[in-house]
Protein backbone atom coordinates (compact mmCIF):
# COMPACT_ATOMS: atom_id res chain seq x y z
CA UNK A 1 0.00 0.00 0.00
CA UNK A 2 1.35 3.37 -0.94
CA UNK A 3 0.96 6.22 1.54
CA UNK A 4 0.48 9.60 -0.05
CA UNK A 5 2.39 12.27 1.87
CA UNK A 6 0.28 15.04 3.36
CA UNK A 7 0.34 18.36 1.64
CA UNK A 8 2.24 21.03 3.46
CA UNK A 9 0.06 23.71 4.99
CA UNK A 10 2.86 26.23 5.11
CA UNK A 11 2.06 29.11 2.82
CA UNK A 12 4.72 30.43 0.51
CA UNK A 13 6.15 33.79 1.48
CA UNK A 14 3.94 35.56 -1.02
CA UNK A 15 0.74 34.05 0.45
CA UNK A 16 1.46 34.52 4.16
CA UNK A 17 -0.83 36.81 6.14
CA UNK A 18 0.50 40.32 6.69
CA UNK A 19 1.92 41.01 10.12
CA UNK A 20 -0.63 42.42 12.52
CA UNK A 21 -0.56 46.17 12.71
CA UNK A 22 -1.53 48.43 15.58
CA UNK A 23 -4.88 47.59 17.07
CA UNK A 24 -7.68 49.89 15.97
CA UNK A 25 -9.72 51.20 18.83
CA UNK A 26 -13.41 50.69 18.67
CA UNK A 27 -15.58 53.74 19.13
CA UNK A 28 -18.41 53.39 21.62
CA UNK A 29 -20.19 56.49 20.43
CA UNK A 30 -20.39 58.94 17.60
CA UNK A 31 -22.79 60.72 15.31
CA UNK A 32 -24.25 58.86 12.38
CA UNK A 33 -25.92 60.28 9.32
CA UNK A 34 -29.29 58.83 10.38
CA UNK A 35 -29.07 60.68 13.70
CA UNK A 36 -28.54 63.99 11.94
CA UNK A 37 -31.40 63.30 9.51
CA UNK A 38 -33.72 62.41 12.40
CA UNK A 39 -32.96 65.65 14.27
CA UNK A 40 -33.31 67.84 11.18
CA UNK A 41 -36.46 66.10 9.99
CA UNK A 42 -38.12 66.26 13.41
CA UNK A 43 -37.20 69.95 13.75
CA UNK A 44 -38.55 70.90 10.32
CA UNK A 45 -41.75 68.92 10.83
CA UNK A 46 -42.30 70.41 14.30
CA UNK A 47 -41.91 73.96 12.99
CA UNK A 48 -44.28 73.30 10.12
CA UNK A 49 -46.94 71.71 12.33
CA UNK A 50 -46.68 74.49 14.91
CA UNK A 51 -47.07 77.17 12.25
CA UNK A 52 -50.08 75.33 10.87
CA UNK A 53 -51.68 75.14 14.33
CA UNK A 54 -51.01 78.76 15.26
CA UNK A 55 -51.73 80.38 11.91
CA UNK A 56 -54.45 78.26 10.34
CA UNK A 57 -56.23 75.90 12.70
CA UNK A 58 -56.26 77.29 16.26
CA UNK A 59 -56.49 80.82 17.69
CA UNK A 60 -53.12 80.59 19.42
CA UNK A 61 -50.49 83.32 19.59
CA UNK A 62 -47.38 84.40 21.38
CA UNK A 63 -43.70 83.58 20.97
CA UNK A 64 -43.38 81.61 24.18
CA UNK A 65 -46.33 79.40 23.36
CA UNK A 66 -45.01 78.83 19.84
CA UNK A 67 -41.61 77.72 21.17
CA UNK A 68 -43.10 75.38 23.80
CA UNK A 69 -45.51 73.70 21.37
CA UNK A 70 -42.80 73.36 18.73
CA UNK A 71 -40.41 71.77 21.22
CA UNK A 72 -43.04 69.29 22.45
CA UNK A 73 -43.84 68.29 18.87
CA UNK A 74 -40.12 68.00 18.12
CA UNK A 75 -39.60 65.52 20.97
CA UNK A 76 -42.55 63.40 19.86
CA UNK A 77 -41.54 63.35 16.19
CA UNK A 78 -37.90 62.66 17.05
CA UNK A 79 -38.89 59.69 19.21
CA UNK A 80 -41.06 58.40 16.35
CA UNK A 81 -38.25 58.64 13.81
CA UNK A 82 -35.71 56.98 16.09
CA UNK A 83 -38.14 54.15 16.89
CA UNK A 84 -38.16 53.15 13.22
CA UNK A 85 -34.57 51.90 13.49
CA UNK A 86 -33.92 51.37 17.21
CA UNK A 87 -35.48 49.59 20.16
CA UNK A 88 -37.21 51.08 23.21
CA UNK A 89 -34.21 51.68 25.50
CA UNK A 90 -32.32 53.40 22.70
CA UNK A 91 -35.29 55.66 21.97
CA UNK A 92 -35.52 56.71 25.60
CA UNK A 93 -31.78 57.30 25.73
CA UNK A 94 -31.87 59.51 22.61
CA UNK A 95 -34.82 61.55 23.88
CA UNK A 96 -33.16 62.02 27.29
CA UNK A 97 -29.95 63.13 25.57
CA UNK A 98 -31.88 65.71 23.55
CA UNK A 99 -33.59 67.06 26.68
CA UNK A 100 -30.31 67.35 28.59
CA UNK A 101 -28.57 69.12 25.71
CA UNK A 102 -31.51 71.47 25.33
CA UNK A 103 -31.39 72.44 28.99
CA UNK A 104 -27.65 73.10 28.70
CA UNK A 105 -28.19 75.32 25.68
CA UNK A 106 -31.00 77.21 27.45
CA UNK A 107 -28.81 77.89 30.49
CA UNK A 108 -25.94 79.03 28.28
CA UNK A 109 -28.27 81.29 26.31
CA UNK A 110 -29.65 82.82 29.53
CA UNK A 111 -26.13 83.46 30.84
CA UNK A 112 -25.03 85.08 27.57
CA UNK A 113 -28.19 87.18 27.48
CA UNK A 114 -27.74 88.45 31.05
CA UNK A 115 -24.08 89.36 30.51
CA UNK A 116 -24.67 90.95 27.10
CA UNK A 117 -27.74 92.91 28.29
CA UNK A 118 -25.86 94.26 31.32
CA UNK A 119 -22.87 95.33 29.26
CA UNK A 120 -25.09 96.91 26.61
CA UNK A 121 -27.16 98.92 29.08
CA UNK A 122 -24.07 100.10 30.94
CA UNK A 123 -21.95 100.88 27.88
CA UNK A 124 -22.50 104.64 28.22
CA UNK A 125 -21.03 104.71 31.74
CA UNK A 126 -18.23 102.18 31.18
CA UNK A 127 -16.52 104.30 28.51
CA UNK A 128 -15.73 107.09 31.01
CA UNK A 129 -12.51 106.74 33.00
CA UNK A 130 -13.93 108.68 35.94
CA UNK A 131 -16.46 105.88 36.44
CA UNK A 132 -13.65 103.75 37.85
CA UNK A 133 -11.66 106.44 39.70
CA UNK A 134 -14.29 108.61 41.45
CA UNK A 135 -17.09 108.17 43.95
CA UNK A 136 -20.61 109.61 43.88
CA UNK A 137 -20.09 112.37 46.44
CA UNK A 138 -20.18 115.13 43.78
CA UNK A 139 -22.59 113.46 41.34
CA UNK A 140 -26.28 114.17 41.62
CA UNK A 141 -29.17 112.57 39.73
CA UNK A 142 -28.95 115.15 36.94
CA UNK A 143 -25.17 115.18 36.59
CA UNK A 144 -23.73 113.86 33.30
CA UNK A 145 -21.86 110.59 33.14
CA UNK A 146 -18.56 112.47 33.08
CA UNK A 147 -18.96 113.07 36.83
CA UNK A 148 -18.94 110.41 39.55
CA UNK A 149 -18.07 106.74 39.66
CA UNK A 150 -18.14 103.53 41.66
CA UNK A 151 -14.71 103.54 43.31
CA UNK A 152 -16.29 103.61 46.78
CA UNK A 153 -18.39 100.55 45.98
CA UNK A 154 -15.42 98.61 44.59
CA UNK A 155 -13.35 99.33 47.71
CA UNK A 156 -16.23 98.36 49.97
CA UNK A 157 -16.84 95.06 48.16
CA UNK A 158 -13.17 94.09 48.21
CA UNK A 159 -12.80 94.85 51.92
CA UNK A 160 -16.02 93.16 52.99
CA UNK A 161 -15.46 90.01 50.93
CA UNK A 162 -11.79 89.90 51.95
CA UNK A 163 -12.62 90.03 55.67
CA UNK A 164 -15.34 87.42 55.18
CA UNK A 165 -12.91 85.09 53.39
CA UNK A 166 -10.31 85.50 56.14
CA UNK A 167 -12.94 84.41 58.66
CA UNK A 168 -14.69 81.66 56.71
CA UNK A 169 -11.98 79.84 54.73
CA UNK A 170 -9.91 78.48 57.66
CA UNK A 171 -13.01 77.95 59.80
CA UNK A 172 -14.88 76.15 57.03
CA UNK A 173 -11.98 73.90 56.04
CA UNK A 174 -11.22 72.96 59.67
CA UNK A 175 -14.90 72.19 60.29
CA UNK A 176 -15.04 70.06 57.14
CA UNK A 177 -11.94 68.15 58.25
CA UNK A 178 -13.56 67.58 61.66
CA UNK A 179 -16.75 66.25 60.06
CA UNK A 180 -14.78 63.86 57.85
CA UNK A 181 -11.95 62.68 60.07
CA UNK A 182 -13.71 62.59 63.46
CA UNK A 183 -17.03 60.83 62.88
CA UNK A 184 -19.49 60.52 65.70
CA UNK A 185 -22.81 61.78 67.07
CA UNK A 186 -21.53 65.34 67.48
CA UNK A 187 -20.22 65.39 63.91
CA UNK A 188 -23.62 64.25 62.64
CA UNK A 189 -25.29 67.05 64.62
CA UNK A 190 -22.91 69.64 63.18
CA UNK A 191 -23.46 68.34 59.64
CA UNK A 192 -27.23 68.59 60.08
CA UNK A 193 -26.96 72.20 61.30
CA UNK A 194 -24.66 73.11 58.40
CA UNK A 195 -27.06 71.62 55.85
CA UNK A 196 -29.92 73.57 57.41
CA UNK A 197 -27.92 76.82 57.32
CA UNK A 198 -27.25 76.51 53.59
CA UNK A 199 -30.89 77.52 53.01
CA UNK A 200 -30.74 80.46 55.44
CA UNK A 201 -32.28 83.62 53.91
CA UNK A 202 -29.85 86.50 53.60
CA UNK A 203 -32.15 88.93 55.41
CA UNK A 204 -32.12 86.64 58.46
CA UNK A 205 -28.31 86.68 58.54
CA UNK A 206 -28.34 90.48 58.32
CA UNK A 207 -30.91 90.76 61.12
CA UNK A 208 -28.89 88.37 63.29
CA UNK A 209 -25.71 90.44 62.98
CA UNK A 210 -27.68 93.67 63.38
CA UNK A 211 -29.30 92.43 66.61
CA UNK A 212 -26.21 90.85 68.16
CA UNK A 213 -23.30 93.00 67.00
CA UNK A 214 -24.85 96.42 66.44
CA UNK A 215 -27.66 96.57 69.01
CA UNK A 216 -26.34 94.26 71.75
CA UNK A 217 -22.60 94.99 71.53
CA UNK A 218 -22.92 98.62 70.50
CA UNK A 219 -20.84 98.44 67.29
CA UNK A 220 -21.72 101.07 64.72
CA UNK A 221 -22.74 100.26 61.19
CA UNK A 222 -19.60 99.54 59.25
CA UNK A 223 -17.98 97.33 56.67
CA UNK A 224 -16.82 94.97 59.42
CA UNK A 225 -20.41 94.32 60.49
CA UNK A 226 -21.33 93.70 56.85
CA UNK A 227 -18.42 91.26 56.55
CA UNK A 228 -19.71 89.36 59.59
CA UNK A 229 -23.14 89.10 57.97
CA UNK A 230 -21.57 87.85 54.74
CA UNK A 231 -19.56 85.32 56.75
CA UNK A 232 -22.77 83.86 58.15
CA UNK A 233 -23.95 83.36 54.56
CA UNK A 234 -20.68 81.98 53.19
CA UNK A 235 -19.62 79.66 56.01
CA UNK A 236 -22.18 76.84 55.55
CA UNK A 237 -21.57 76.78 51.78
CA UNK A 238 -17.80 76.39 52.25
CA UNK A 239 -18.23 73.74 54.97
CA UNK A 240 -20.68 71.67 52.96
CA UNK A 241 -18.71 71.78 49.73
CA UNK A 242 -15.39 71.10 51.48
CA UNK A 243 -16.91 68.16 53.36
CA UNK A 244 -18.02 66.56 50.11
CA UNK A 245 -14.63 67.13 48.48
CA UNK A 246 -12.61 65.72 51.39
CA UNK A 247 -14.78 62.60 51.53
CA UNK A 248 -13.88 61.95 47.88
CA UNK A 249 -10.20 61.49 48.74
CA UNK A 250 -9.43 57.75 48.34
CA UNK A 251 -9.10 55.87 51.60
CA UNK A 252 -6.05 54.04 50.28
CA UNK A 253 -4.04 57.27 50.50
CA UNK A 254 -4.89 57.59 54.18
CA UNK A 255 -4.05 53.94 54.79
CA UNK A 256 -0.69 54.33 53.05
CA UNK A 257 0.11 57.35 55.23
CA UNK A 258 -0.87 55.48 58.40
CA UNK A 259 1.27 52.53 57.30
CA UNK A 260 4.25 54.88 57.07
CA UNK A 261 3.73 55.80 60.71
CA UNK A 262 2.12 59.23 60.22
CA UNK A 263 -0.42 60.49 62.70
CA UNK A 264 -3.99 61.41 61.80
CA UNK A 265 -3.45 65.15 61.65
CA UNK A 266 -0.15 64.80 59.80
CA UNK A 267 -2.00 62.66 57.26
CA UNK A 268 -4.65 65.33 56.93
CA UNK A 269 -2.07 68.08 56.46
CA UNK A 270 0.27 66.33 54.02
CA UNK A 271 -2.03 63.89 52.20
CA UNK A 272 -5.73 64.75 52.41
CA UNK A 273 -5.67 68.54 52.01
CA UNK A 274 -3.11 68.62 49.13
CA UNK A 275 -5.10 65.94 47.30
CA UNK A 276 -8.35 67.89 47.69
CA UNK A 277 -6.83 71.31 46.97
CA UNK A 278 -8.62 71.82 43.67
CA UNK A 279 -11.98 70.88 45.17
CA UNK A 280 -11.39 73.11 48.18
CA UNK A 281 -10.75 75.99 45.80
CA UNK A 282 -14.11 75.30 44.18
CA UNK A 283 -15.74 75.34 47.62
CA UNK A 284 -14.22 78.76 48.33
CA UNK A 285 -15.45 80.00 44.95
CA UNK A 286 -18.99 78.84 45.71
CA UNK A 287 -18.94 80.58 49.08
CA UNK A 288 -17.59 83.77 47.56
CA UNK A 289 -20.27 83.72 44.87
CA UNK A 290 -22.91 83.46 47.59
CA UNK A 291 -21.59 86.39 49.59
CA UNK A 292 -20.39 88.80 46.91
CA UNK A 293 -23.86 89.38 45.48
CA UNK A 294 -25.79 89.94 48.72
CA UNK A 295 -27.57 93.27 49.16
CA UNK A 296 -29.91 93.13 52.16
CA UNK A 297 -27.30 92.11 54.80
CA UNK A 298 -25.03 94.96 53.69
CA UNK A 299 -27.89 97.46 53.76
CA UNK A 300 -28.84 96.45 57.32
CA UNK A 301 -25.32 96.32 58.76
CA UNK A 302 -23.28 98.85 56.75
CA UNK A 303 -25.85 101.37 55.56
CA UNK A 304 -25.43 103.40 52.37
CA UNK A 305 -23.09 106.23 51.49
CA UNK A 306 -22.04 108.03 48.33
CA UNK A 307 -18.53 108.78 49.63
CA UNK A 308 -15.39 106.65 49.70
CA UNK A 309 -14.78 105.02 53.08
CA UNK A 310 -11.69 102.82 53.09
CA UNK A 311 -11.88 102.15 56.85
CA UNK A 312 -14.09 99.08 57.41
CA UNK A 313 -14.25 99.44 61.20
CA UNK A 314 -16.22 102.69 61.34
CA UNK A 315 -18.67 104.58 59.21
CA UNK A 316 -21.13 103.52 56.54
CA UNK A 317 -19.74 101.59 53.61
CA UNK A 318 -21.41 100.56 50.38
CA UNK A 319 -20.84 97.53 48.15
CA UNK A 320 -21.31 96.99 44.44
CA UNK A 321 -24.63 95.06 44.69
CA UNK A 322 -26.06 97.68 47.05
CA UNK A 323 -24.88 100.52 44.80
CA UNK A 324 -26.47 98.81 41.81
CA UNK A 325 -29.75 98.46 43.70
CA UNK A 326 -29.81 102.12 44.73
CA UNK A 327 -28.79 103.49 41.31
CA UNK A 328 -31.23 101.44 39.26
CA UNK A 329 -34.17 102.64 41.40
CA UNK A 330 -33.65 106.20 40.16
CA UNK A 331 -35.88 107.35 37.29
CA UNK A 332 -33.03 109.31 35.67
CA UNK A 333 -31.45 107.63 32.60
CA UNK A 334 -27.92 108.57 33.67
CA UNK A 335 -28.37 106.97 37.08
CA UNK A 336 -29.81 103.82 35.47
CA UNK A 337 -26.79 103.68 33.14
CA UNK A 338 -24.53 104.02 36.18
CA UNK A 339 -26.42 101.17 37.84
CA UNK A 340 -25.93 98.81 34.91
CA UNK A 341 -22.30 99.88 34.68
CA UNK A 342 -21.88 99.03 38.36
CA UNK A 343 -23.37 95.59 37.73
CA UNK A 344 -20.91 95.09 34.86
CA UNK A 345 -18.00 96.05 37.15
CA UNK A 346 -19.28 93.52 39.71
CA UNK A 347 -19.27 90.77 37.08
CA UNK A 348 -15.76 91.65 35.97
CA UNK A 349 -14.55 91.74 39.58
CA UNK A 350 -16.07 88.33 40.33
CA UNK A 351 -14.49 86.92 37.18
CA UNK A 352 -11.10 88.28 38.27
CA UNK A 353 -11.43 86.81 41.77
CA UNK A 354 -12.42 83.41 40.38
CA UNK A 355 -9.48 83.41 37.96
CA UNK A 356 -7.05 84.23 40.78
CA UNK A 357 -8.55 81.47 42.93
CA UNK A 358 -8.15 78.95 40.12
CA UNK A 359 -4.55 79.96 39.55
CA UNK A 360 -3.77 79.72 43.27
CA UNK A 361 -5.34 76.33 43.97
CA UNK A 362 -6.55 74.81 40.75
CA UNK A 363 -3.67 72.36 40.25
CA UNK A 364 -4.41 68.72 40.81
CA UNK A 365 -2.46 66.34 43.04
CA UNK A 366 1.13 65.83 41.87
CA UNK A 367 1.09 68.81 39.50
CA UNK A 368 3.93 71.20 40.31
CA UNK A 369 4.35 74.84 39.43
CA UNK A 370 7.29 75.96 37.33
CA UNK A 371 9.08 77.23 40.42
CA UNK A 372 8.60 73.86 42.15
CA UNK A 373 9.85 72.03 39.06
CA UNK A 374 12.98 74.21 38.96
CA UNK A 375 13.63 73.59 42.65
CA UNK A 376 13.21 69.84 42.16
CA UNK A 377 15.60 69.87 39.19
CA UNK A 378 18.20 71.85 41.18
CA UNK A 379 17.94 69.38 44.07
CA UNK A 380 18.39 66.47 41.66
CA UNK A 381 21.50 68.05 40.17
CA UNK A 382 22.94 68.63 43.64
CA UNK A 383 22.33 64.99 44.60
CA UNK A 384 23.93 63.78 41.37
CA UNK A 385 27.02 65.93 41.96
CA UNK A 386 27.32 64.79 45.56
CA UNK A 387 27.10 61.08 44.71
CA UNK A 388 29.22 61.24 41.57
CA UNK A 389 32.02 58.57 41.29
CA UNK A 390 34.79 61.13 41.78
CA UNK A 391 33.29 62.62 44.94
CA UNK A 392 34.61 59.82 47.17
CA UNK A 393 31.26 59.04 48.84
CA UNK A 394 28.72 56.45 47.95
CA UNK A 395 25.00 56.97 48.48
CA UNK A 396 24.04 55.96 52.01
CA UNK A 397 27.56 54.99 53.06
CA UNK A 398 28.00 57.46 55.86
CA UNK A 399 31.80 57.09 55.51
CA UNK A 400 34.27 59.86 54.88
CA UNK A 401 36.08 59.85 51.53
CA UNK A 402 39.28 57.87 51.57
CA UNK A 403 38.54 56.12 54.86
CA UNK A 404 38.53 52.71 53.22
CA UNK A 405 35.38 51.69 55.07
CA UNK A 406 32.84 49.60 53.32
CA UNK A 407 29.66 51.42 52.34
CA UNK A 408 27.17 51.35 55.18
CA UNK A 409 29.45 49.39 57.53
CA UNK A 410 30.97 52.17 59.58
CA UNK A 411 33.95 49.87 60.37
CA UNK A 412 37.57 49.97 59.28
CA UNK A 413 38.86 47.16 57.04
CA UNK A 414 40.28 44.26 58.97
CA UNK A 415 38.82 45.40 62.25
CA UNK A 416 36.76 42.31 62.70
CA UNK A 417 33.60 44.22 63.42
CA UNK A 418 30.38 43.12 61.87
CA UNK A 419 29.26 45.19 58.90
CA UNK A 420 26.68 47.76 59.84
CA UNK A 421 27.41 47.42 63.54
CA UNK A 422 28.92 50.88 63.80
CA UNK A 423 31.59 49.58 66.26
CA UNK A 424 35.27 49.60 65.40
CA UNK A 425 37.79 47.27 67.11
CA UNK A 426 41.57 47.19 67.40
CA UNK A 427 44.08 49.68 68.68
CA UNK A 428 43.60 53.20 67.52
CA UNK A 429 40.08 52.65 66.31
CA UNK A 430 37.80 55.65 65.92
CA UNK A 431 35.00 55.75 68.46
CA UNK A 432 32.49 58.58 68.19
CA UNK A 433 34.83 60.61 65.98
CA UNK A 434 37.82 60.49 68.47
CA UNK A 435 40.78 58.10 68.42
CA UNK A 436 41.01 55.96 71.58
CA UNK A 437 43.62 53.38 72.60
CA UNK A 438 41.57 50.31 73.50
CA UNK A 439 44.54 48.91 75.53
CA UNK A 440 43.86 51.52 78.20
CA UNK A 441 40.30 50.33 78.61
CA UNK A 442 39.91 47.65 81.33
CA UNK A 443 38.79 44.31 79.96
CA UNK A 444 35.18 43.38 80.57
CA UNK A 445 34.29 40.39 82.70
CA UNK A 446 33.77 37.38 80.53
CA UNK A 447 30.77 35.16 80.89
CA UNK A 448 31.49 31.43 81.07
Amino acid sequence: MTIVPERSTVRPPAEQAPPPGPERRRTTGGTRATDVYAVLGAGAAALALTWLLFARLLPFGGTVGFVLVAYALFLGLYALLVSLDEDGPTVRDRVAGVVVRTLGLVLLAVLVFVVAFTLWEGREALVHLNFFTEDMSLAGPLEPLGVGGVLHAVVGTLEQVGIALVLTVPTGVVCAVFLTEVPGPFARLVRTIVEAMTALPSIVAGLFVYATVILALGMERSGLAAALALSVMMLPIIIRASDVVIRLVPGTLREASYAMGASRWRTVRHVVLPTARSGLTTAVILGTARGVGETSPVLLTAGFTAELNALPTSGAQVSLPLATFELVKSPEPNMIARGFGTAAVLMLLVLLLFALARIAGGRGPGQLTRRQERRRAAASRADAARFAPGSGAAPGSGAAPGSGAAPGSGAAPGSGAAPGSGVASGPGAAVGGARTDLRSVPPSRSTP
